[in-house]
């Protein structure tokens, strides 16, 4: 199994160089580039993990590893790789090297990535068009000013330097928003493991327990199910930890009556899972946790039903507003009319961020929102998280003490379909009485 994941993520990441090239005017240079080591103290680095655009173009995930493609009046493919170092590799891993990597990619060539500038140079030779991301141009600034001093230095040869600096990022995320088939069948592999994730978590969450041991579960799961790494760093905030949109300390002891939000997801072949549980540590939700929760999920199936091809980006999250204040003003959070407060955003207190954001290989995934300043249609193949909430931080002022401390969000992972759209994210308990029917029969220490 493992075997032909590996030769369906190659498989894949060679028909995506095909595509970009074939995007591309003739004479043009595409440079895209791994990453490196961070160091996280001293000399213990931080886990790696390549740059996205890189890993999709080559299905390879060593550090200090660069891709140039090239495409004159034919295309060539070469990648640049660490070449193999016993010692070095003793103390630091194996390396696929030079020799391998063209048989192991797909790729025409392979060369050291110590021989960069040399051979670089020699392909962009009478290139027009040089493509790299305008994201990172503190990286690759220096090098293309390099090279193109060395070019110009050869005019007198009749060789001509690149003469337009293009963003790639316009091309590549364009493509990445649309997912294909086998990415489609990778994120739904993704968001079931996430989905077991939250089961554990839930299963395991007490009053009395710390909020990383919750987070402990919940990413042990994970990776007995094949996940390497988390999709970004857990959230699991109890009480009104979960009024911090980002609380990742998870530091806390769980109270009796807190509810806990957990925000986590899987990395499964490369793509994210991303999901928000909000339940009762004890298993009950008290009357207020109760009412606010029923109104966030209300908001977010409210906005799931809606995801078809043709609508706007941001109709979904027009319809969490409308329902969200709509409300607030029902239990007394909120007074005056449902339009004026929603024109006036008075709302913000209580829900001050949008209702989702594009998923794939990145958590916040790539690609344009808007298309000439107008929210873009969404179209089959694209993926999007619908994740409502309601935040009553203790601090809020003129509101009920009865309501504060209480932070709820509900998010899931949608797939737009030909006919509609589709929840990668199904299998878990939403309604306040389906999570307290799990808790009963699941949670290992209410069934004691």
């Amino acid at each position: 199994m493992e075997l032909d994941q590996t030769r369906n993520a190659l498989a894949f990441a060679e028909q995506q160089r095909q595509t970009l090239l074939k995007q591309l005017p003739a004479n043009s240079a595409v440079l895209v580039a791994s990453g490196h080591e961070q160091i996280r103290n001293r000399d213990v680095e931080y886990p790696f993990r390549a740059d996205s655009d890189f890993s999709y173009l080559t299905g390879f995930y060593e550090p200090d590893s660069v891709l140039l493609l090239v495409k004159k009046q034919d295309t060539q493919s070469t990648l640049f790789v660490r070449p193999k170092d016993l010692e070095q590799e003793t103390w630091q891993g194996r390396r696929m090297g030079v020799e391998m990597a063209p048989k192991m990619l797909a790729v025409d060539q392979a060369c050291s990535v110590d021989e960069l500038d040399e051979k670089v140079l020699e392909s962009l030779e009478n290139i027009e068009n040089l493509y790299f991301s305008f994201s990172q141009m503190a990286l690759w600034m220096p090098k293309i000013e390099r090279w193109l001093g060395g070019l110009k230095a050869k005019v007198r040869k009749g060789v001509s330097a690149p003469s337009k600096l293009c963003d790639l990022d316009d091309i590549m995320h364009e493509s990445r928003l649309i997912k294909s088939p086998q990415e489609i069948a990778w994120m739904r592999h993704a968001a079931q493991v996430s989905v077991s994730g939250h089961l554990a978590a839930m299963r395991s969450a007490t009053p009395g327990k710390y909020e990383f041991q919750v987070q402990a579960e919940l990413e042990s799961e994970f990776k007995m199910l094949g996940s390497q790494r988390v999709a970004f760093s857990t959230i699991a905030a109890s009480g009104d930890n979960a009024c911090i949109l980002h609380y990742t300390e998870n530091a806390d002891l769980i109270g009796d009556h807190h509810l806990l939000l957990v925000d986590a997801g899987a990395e499964m072949h490369g793509y994210a899972g991303d999901i928000t549980t909000t339940f009762p540590a004890s298993g009950r939700f008290t009357n207020e946790q109760a009412q606010l929760y029923s109104l966030v999920l209300k908001a977010q199936r409210a906005a799931i039903d809606m995801i078809e091809p043709g609508i706007t980006y941001n109709q979904p999250h027009q319809a969490v507003l409308q329902v969200l204040t709509a409300g607030l003003v029902e239990l007394g959070i909120l007074s005056g009319d449902v339009d004026d407060l929603i024109k006036d955003e008075a709302f913000k207190p209580f829900f001050m961020h949008g209702t989702g954001h594009w998923l794939g290989m990145d958590v916040h995934d790539v690609g344009a929102y808007k298309i000439d300043n107008e929210w873009r249609d969404l179209k089959p193949g694209m993926v999007l998280t619908v994740e409502p909430g309601l935040y009553i931080a203790p601090e809020t002022p003129n509101i009920d003490e009865r309501w504060m401390g209480i932070g709820i969000r509900i998010e899931d992972d949608v797939l737009v379909t030909e006919e509609g759209c589709e929840v990668l994210t199904q299998g878990l308990p939403r309604t306040v009485s389906e999570i307290e029917a799990w808790m009963a029969e699941h949670n290992v220490h209410l069934k004691a």
